[in-house]
């Protein structure tokens, strides 16, 4: 090699569009998921509190999680935009490398995918669990019988072993509706924590970096 080599140009000008690319996918990625959570959750929250208003805030936990998704999006946002250095004003060198540009790229796509996914698994476990939640409440089945009962809806028995059981659990009380409200908030529970993976490796990939001129070629 001769010593007039020049180093690779690891801080093209363009690098600094990459590395923005990956705050704004943080940030809206997330916004994406959360408002997709909190649209799915909060149409079945306002459609049962018509029969059953008591269950309306019992049963606002989706919404409030699908909001915190959006949390998770800025807070990683904010880490790569404070962590993407302006140029020189005096040589305007820009010093931001591909190598740093490219993981706060990564970062931000792994922290905005996995709220846009956990997001859209809130939302669709919220609607089909509170709208559960407030028809145990209002005592009807989705499944109408041959005898029209109640517009169309048939009711639910008050026991699960027939009739002779005595001393059954009762079917249409709060007892089974807190079963279907844990079993929900279970699987939301989980689908939350989908989000939190993708926050916990995009904190850690927004830390790689290298600055051009650190090093001696």
């Amino acid at each position: 090699m001769s010593d007039n080599m020049e180093p690779p140009a690891l801080c093209p000008s363009w690098a600094l569009a990459v590395g923005y690319g990956g705050v704004a996918a943080a940030a809206c990625l997330s916004n994406w998921g959360s408002a997709w959570g909190t649209w799915k959750s909060g149409v079945s929250l306002v459609h049962t509190g018509i029969r059953h208003p008591a269950s309306v805030m019992k049963n606002v936990i989706p919404v409030v999680m699908a909001g915190v998704i959006g949390i998770y999006g800025l807070i990683v946002a904010v880490i790569l935009a404070e962590s993407i250095p302006k140029p020189g004003a005096d040589t305007r060198i820009n010093s931001y490398s591909i190598y740093t540009a490219f993981a706060h790229l990564c970062a931000g796509l792994c922290a905005g995918i996995s709220g846009l996914a956990a997001g859209g698994c809130i939302g669709i476990v919220g609607d089909a669990g509170v709208r559960a939640v407030g028809y145990r409440a209002s005592a009807i089945s989705l499944f109408p019988s041959s005898v029209p009962e109640a517009s169309g809806y048939s009711t639910i028995p008050d026991d699960d072993g027939g009739a002779g059981a005595g001393g059954g659990d009762d079917v249409s009380g709060s007892d089974d509706q807190n079963k279907l409200f844990v079993g929900m908030l279970i699987m939301l529970i989980f689908s939350e924590a989908l989000a939190l993976y993708g926050l916990i490796v995009a904190l850690i990939v927004s830390q790689h970096s290298y600055t051009c001129g650190s090093d001696e070629f």
